[in-house]
């Protein structure tokens, strides 16, 4: 995802003189050669996150459309309160990438992790948040992105679903239950092909999205009558519960169950290990979803 991030941005520099690049040193020798072509518009500010969303706001201000690029918590959660001002309180756009995920980068430790970034950002307005789950879903995100003026956060990952769907901001049914199934299973981006492997033996819904916000509220409503059980378990690659409430509102108007599965609120991995060993501690390997699926549809 990280390198056809790269290529189109690249390429989107090259055809669209108002994108502007603002990196804070990551990555920046994917960019060597579009700086050395447009040194105005890549920028690289240093290991400066605030001032990376602060010069994306007076670049948007311009008439400009910038791209910030960094780890999520550098690009999240360290500027946030430039994030809320510079670029929401403004009323500009930008179109913010990271990389890292929740815990891809396990490795470098609790510093490199994010997990609530999407939930961060669920208390701005005005966001739309991409989740891809496979390198040609970044290329479709950025292409519907970029041309635009609004605020867009699209969230990298190194797990990749086998197939890519089309990123249209709607609920796509992978696997259609029977009439009288146990519900419907939401997934999230690169947690499909593990959904898939884990509900294999249940007479469930499987849908998919790349598009969490704004959410497929009417999808969801559809898809819940369609399946005869409002019964709806939420699989999220960064913090449980996170669309819970977006749920709540698609159901509103029938009696419902929802369960979330994403990682734990409730406590903190402080060891480093690797991302498998991250999502398995999670519960989000494939046993993990397998084992919350049953106990969730097979009560």
């Amino acid at each position: 995802m990280r390198r056809t991030f790269a290529a189109t941005v690249s390429r989107a520099l090259d055809d669209d003189p108002r994108v502007a690049l603002v990196l804070a040193a990551i990555s920046a020798g994917m960019f060597r050669t579009s700086a050395a072509r447009h040194p105005g518009r890549v920028i690289d500010v240093g290991i400066r996150e605030q001032a990376m969303i602060g010069v994306a706001g007076g670049l948007a201000l311009t008439g400009m459309r910038p791209i910030v690029h960094s780890y999520a918590p550098f690009l999240v959660e360290r500027p946030f309160e430039q994030i809320k001002l510079d670029l929401g309180h403004q009323d500009v756009g930008a179109v913010l990438v990271s990389i890292g995920g929740s815990y891809d980068a396990a490795e470098e430790g609790r510093t490199h992790q994010a997990p609530g970034d999407v939930a961060l950002l669920d208390t701005l307005p005005g966001w739309t948040v991409y989740v891809p789950g496979h390198p040609d879903e970044v290329r479709e995100a950025l292409g519907a992105a970029v041309p635009g003026d609004d605020r867009v956060y699209v969230r990298l990952s190194e797990t990749v679903n086998r197939a890519p769907f089309p990123v249209s901001g709607r609920l796509h049914v992978v696997r259609s239950g029977s009439p009288r199934s146990a519900g419907v299973v939401l997934a999230v981006g690169p947690m499909l092909d593990r959904v898939l492997e884990a509900t294999a033996d249940l007479d469930v819904t499987v849908a998919y999205t790349a598009t969490v916000r704004p959410f497929d509220r009417e999808g969801l409503s559809s898809l819940v009558a369609a399946a005869g059980n409002a019964d709806v378990l939420v699989v999220e690659p960064y913090l449980r519960g996170t669309s819970a409430h977006e749920v709540a509102e698609a159901l509103a108007d029938r009696r419902h169950r929802q369960s979330g599965l994403g990682v734990a609120r409730d406590r903190e991995v402080r060891a480093y290990g690797t991302s498998v060993q991250h999502a398995r501690e999670h519960g989000l390997d494939t046993e993990g979803i397998a084992k919350a699926a049953r106990d969730f549809f097979l009560v």
